[in-house]
Order: C-alpha cells, then structure tokens, then sequence
C-alpha cells in the first residue's frame, strides 16, 4: 500500500470522525500560563462551527488518530471488517497540525477520538501523548477534549483528565441487549465503570481546588456521552430513561443523540434506512426539557405514543405532554409557580424568569405575555390572565390544529417543470 501524506491523512481521518457528535466546549474556563505565555484560547463557548455568546465562529480541528479498529461493531463504518481506506497520524503529526491550524487562525482547539489499534492502553497513550506535548511541549492554552476508551487502564484515562479540557466516554447505544447485539466487545458495565472513576476524578479535584490553588485542574468542562438514535430497536422512551439516569448517576454535561446513517458494506443485523433526522431533534428538546425545565424523565416518557414508545414528530415533546394533560391547564400567570409555567408550551425560561418579575408589580394581562413569547396564539390556550381565559377545550384533537406549527411552505424551483 503506497504511504500516505499528512494531507491525504487529514482527509480520511477528517471524514471518519464526522459520526462523532459528543463534543462541545461550553463549561470550559481559561487556561493561564504563569509566565503570560502561550498558545491558544478557550474564551466563549462554541465546538467546530458554532457561535461564542459575542458572535464570533469558534471552530476545532475534528479528527480521529486513526480509523483503524481491532473491534468490529456493527454499526461503526471503521469496525474491523469495514471495506474503508484505512490511515493512521502519528502523535506528533497531530500536534503538528492542530498547533499550525490554530497559528493560521483555522481553529482554536481539538477533538481527537480513535478507532482502537494494538489495544485499548496502547492507542489511550497515544491520545494522551498528544494532549501532553500540546500543554507541555507546546504551551498550547486552547481547548481539548479528548475521546477516551473504556478499557484502558484508570490511570491513562486520569493522565486524559489532566491534559484535556473535556473527556468522553461513549455509552454507543440505550440497552444493554443493544449493546451486547451490535457491539458484541464492548460491555456495558465497563463503560459505566469508567464514567463513574472519572465522575469521582472531577469531584476530588474540584474539592482539592477549593482547598489548594496549585491542585491540578482536571477536565473542567467536564464529561460527555453519545448515544446511536435508529439502529436497534430502543425505543424514545428508552433513550430519555437512559440519559436521565446518565445525568443523575455521572453528573455528566451533555449527553448527545446521534441518528444512525447506513454505511457502506453494513451488516444485516441494522436497518436499511436512517431513522428520520427529527427523531433525533425531539430527543434534543426532550433533553432540554429534563436539564432547564424541570421535567422529570417520567413525564417526558409520557410524551410518547403509549403503544409505541415513540415522541411525535409533529409537534415537540412539550407540546405533546400538555396536549396529552390537558387538565392541568389553563396555568394562571399571575399565580401559577415557576414549575407550572416551565410547562406551558410557547414559554421559554426567560419569558417566565420575566412573567415572575414583573407580576410583582401589577397583574399581567394577555398583551404583556404577547411581548415575551414568539407566538402568543400559541400560548393563549394554556393560559390565564387579567384580561383573559380561554374557552374550554377538552379534545386533544380539537386543540391541536390550534397551537400545533404549520408545515412550511415548499419554494417552487425557478425552472421547475
């Protein structure tokens, strides 16, 4: 096989880490040299292309180290009987080009993930050695997260801890049955295991910051997870269970829901077609709902279908549970607490932090929520204010055509036949 360059590496292991969606810088603070020197910044939240809160792109330089694997899991296109090209970076290679990358002003930091090579302990060494010589070596200030393998040995992970900004440890899929079908070498427990050490890694360190300035930092923004949305047979219910119970066991910052693209050469034990990209939207505002609303798993769960464990794709998981509990409203805004309103589709966190502020001055009438909410008919519904209540509406199928968004509208093509 004739040896490749760093250009033609970068294009291939560029490529393969695109299925990655567990990373993002948010929670970060900033690195500082005692000297005032060197490189890179973790300023603003942001991962890839995404927007700091001042407007600007903040960008990260996403590659794999190598997508050559020696497991074989069924949904991964680098698994060990996958039809790819294969390339590898040595440590160096990626130090190299994440430092020049960010001198041209291309990034500002690195995802680095791997497909497992030799074993776990040796590509974790690898991965950290990369980390290593961009802090040490380098002086390198920007933001890391670093994809860590379950298997290797607890103190490779916690060197990943000490260099990264960010770690994460994929939990791949929802069940343990999904898990075992289509990942046969990887094992639930482990996964849990290594997310629990480093869940206590965080914890000691933040406590010894408390005590000792000169304590180590470690992983200050913390750990995440993916989860593979549409190749087995798990359904929303199982997913929102499994990521509450993520949240509750490993304090984890974010879990991320990836749908399930077919790949080339793919086994017959997955589906032939991606689940719809909207299922995996609904799975996003579920989880929103759950870290910023209040909702317990339990009621996102009773969103969903009863027979099929699946969220609607028409409407959002909100929407759907205060159409399904129509009797808990119409919610007095001039009354109701922060959590019933937290509930009422159409009102975000702000309009309710605002609701809460300004009803102890006056009472709120329906033109003063009309200011805080991008659809007030899609609010009026739900509730009730000093000028308004609305006309009793028991039928789920009577209100939904109400408040429920329009399809948008398909743009003829300028040369459509």
């Amino acid at each position: 096989m004739a040896q490749l360059d760093v250009r033609q590496k970068l294009e291939i292991l560029a490529d393969a880490a695109k299925y990655d969606a567990s990373c993002a810088s948010s929670g970060t603070t900033k690195r500082t040299s005692a000297d005032g020197k060197g490189l890179g910044s973790t300023e603003g939240m942001g991962i890839c292309h995404a927007y700091a809160p001042d407007g600007r792109c903040i960008s990260l330089l996403k590659i794999l180290l190598t997508n050559s694997c020696i497991f074989d899991c069924h949904y991964c296109i680098n698994r060990k009987s996958s039809n790819v090209r294969r390339a590898r970076f040595t440590a160096q290679e990626v130090v190299n080009l994440t430092l020049s990358f960010y001198r041209r002003n291309y990034i500002e930091g690195l995802f680095l993930s791997s497909g497992i090579i030799k074993s776990s302990n040796y590509t974790m060494e690898q991965l950290v050695e990369v980390a290593r010589s961009l802090r040490e070596d380098h002086h390198f200030r920007g933001y890391i997260h670093l994809k860590t393998i379950p298997d290797a040995d607890p103190e490779l992970v916690h060197q990943a801890g000490l260099h990264a900004d960010r770690v994460s440890i994929n939990v791949e899929l929802p069940t343990v049955g999904g898990l075992k079908r289509l990942a046969p070498e990887k094992d639930n427990d482990r996964i849990e295991g290594a997310m629990r050490d480093m869940t206590d890694a965080i914890t000691d360190t933040t406590d010894a910051r408390k005590r000792y300035r000169s304590a180590p930092r470690f992983a200050p923004a913390g750990q995440s997870t993916q989860m593979i949305v549409g190749a087995d047979a798990a359904t929303d219910g199982d997913i929102v269970t499994k990521a509450s119970t993520l949240y509750d066991r490993f304090g984890l910052r974010r879990v991320y829901y990836s749908a399930f693209s077919p790949i080339p050469d793919a086994s017959s034990v997955l589906p032939l077609q991606r689940p719809p990209l909207m299922r995996e939207h609904r799975l996003y505002q579920s989880d929103w709902l759950m870290r910023f609303y209040g909702f317990q798993p339990r009621e996102v769960v009773a969103a969903a279908d009863d027979a099929t464990g699946m969220l609607p794709l028409d409407i959002d998981p909100k929407l759907a549970w205060a159409l399904k509990f129509r009797d808990q409203f119409p919610v007095d805004v001039n009354r109701a607490p922060r959590e019933l309103l937290w509930r009422v589709p159409g009102l975000g966190v702000k309009a309710v932090k605002s609701i809460l502020a300004a009803r102890r001055w006056r009472r709120l009438r329906l033109d003063d929520v009309a200011r805080l909410t991008v659809s007030i008919a899609r609010v009026r519904p739900f509730i009730v204010t000093e000028d308004w209540r609305p006309v009793t509406l028991s039928d789920r199928a009577e209100l939904k055509p109400l408040v429920a968004p329009r399809p948008a509208r398909r743009q003829l093509e300028l040369f459509g036949a």
